[in-house]
């Protein structure tokens, strides 16, 4: 079973390339309504994505060090080309003015490029015609390298990597990358793992929905990506507080079955101390839940644990243990439905109670 909330390298990854990694300044907040989820679990090896529907090219599930992963054999550069999630809406216009992107893409040359298209390249061809494609032809999309991310006519690089350096000496250490991407109204900003690389404070594209393709100009590269969730945009943490008396995340997230919580739940841990330590009348309640998957009684210990490793976290951060409580729940307070992905997601969660 999962639950959402850990600290670890990611399978695959290098360590040599990991370990350089500082996320204690990352300040991506992931949204907080789950729009589309896919870890690609049940998945079968050979078969077409179950969740995706295909534009063009050829893509396929497979395992890759033994873990599943869409496979990006070939798609077209010139065109709307890859896969696009199999939405219900999916003719409308079904982002919202707020929402995030969060996906892993592997690398094992800095040639390699994976694109993220703001709009259904199979079903909002027609749609995408009446917005503003900006002066380039592409403000519609964002391409991703192992060191760069660029937009229209904007490239940043990930610290250390500038422009003057040619793609045959950047740095191709083989491994994954977490790409988080978040768009408010008209902000863009994109991060590679920990570093927040590109940040356009006015995007001329609305974007309408997603297309997710892969290009690599050399051939003979396959491009992999996992973990895909896109969520509607949070709403401030503190003022969920001032609201609610909780702040609620499936941003903190931890590996299958594992209490080590994952390096992209620093974004949410570091706001969330920072909080406290600007609010020292601020006590919270660390409180695990997870989906119905697994036993109960298996759930409630793994939410137990958790809970503590998050708490326990945070007192490493700075805050003092007396303002600082945890108790898991296991599956017994769901929020969504658990027959869907995205219910399932949306209920491995933790929440943070003011005591």
């Amino acid at each position: 079973m999962l639950l959402a909330c850990t600290i670890g390298l990611y399978s695959g990854t290098s360590a040599q390339h990991q370990q350089g990694l500082d996320w204690s300044q990352f300040d991506f907040v992931p949204g907080d309504l789950i729009i589309f989820e896919d870890n690609l679990e049940g998945e079968r090896n050979g078969e077409f994505p179950s969740k995706w529907d295909l534009v063009n090219g050829t893509v396929e599930n497979a395992v890759f060090n033994g873990e599943n992963v869409i496979m990006f054999i070939r798609t077209n550069n010139n065109s709307d080309g890859g896969i696009v999630p199999l939405m219900s809406n999916g003719y409308e216009d079904y982002l919202p003015d707020e929402f995030t992107i969060e996906f892993d893409a592997y690398f094992d040359s800095p040639r390699r490029s994976y694109r993220v298209l703001f709009y259904d390249g199979k079903n909002q061809r027609e749609l995408n015609r009446t917005f503003n494609r900006g002066s380039s032809g592409r403000s519609d999309r964002i391409t991703i390298t192992q060191n760069s991310v660029s937009y229209d006519r904007t490239t940043s690089h990930y610290p250390g990597f500038g422009a003057n350096r040619t793609a045959d000496n950047m740095n191709s250490e083989t491994g994954w990358r977490r790409v988080s991407v978040s768009f408010n109204k008209r902000a863009l900003k994109v991060y590679l793992d920990e570093a927040r690389v590109l940040n356009i404070p006015n995007m001329d594209f609305n974007p309408i929905g997603l297309t997710f393709a892969y290009h690599n100009p050399t051939g003979g590269h396959l491009g992999y990506i996992k973990n895909i969730r896109v969520a509607q945009g949070a709403v401030p943490l503190y003022d969920k507080i001032l609201t609610d008396g909780r702040i609620v995340t499936s941003g903190i997230r931890f590996d299958v079955n594992k209490a080590e919580i994952r390096p992209e739940s620093f974004g949410v841990i570091n706001e969330i101390v920072n909080l406290m330590k600007e609010n020292p009348s601020l006590n919270f309640s660390v409180e695990g839940h997870t989906d119905s998957v697994g036993s109960e009684a298996h759930n409630q210990s793994l939410s137990d644990s958790r809970a503590k490793a998050v708490m326990d976290h945070m007192i490493s951060m700075g805050v003092s243990p007396s303002r600082l409580k945890s108790v898991g729940h296991g599956q017994s307070i769901p929020v969504a439905g658990n027959d869907t992905p995205e219910g399932r997601a949306q209920n491995r969660r933790v929440e943070f109670v003011t005591f």
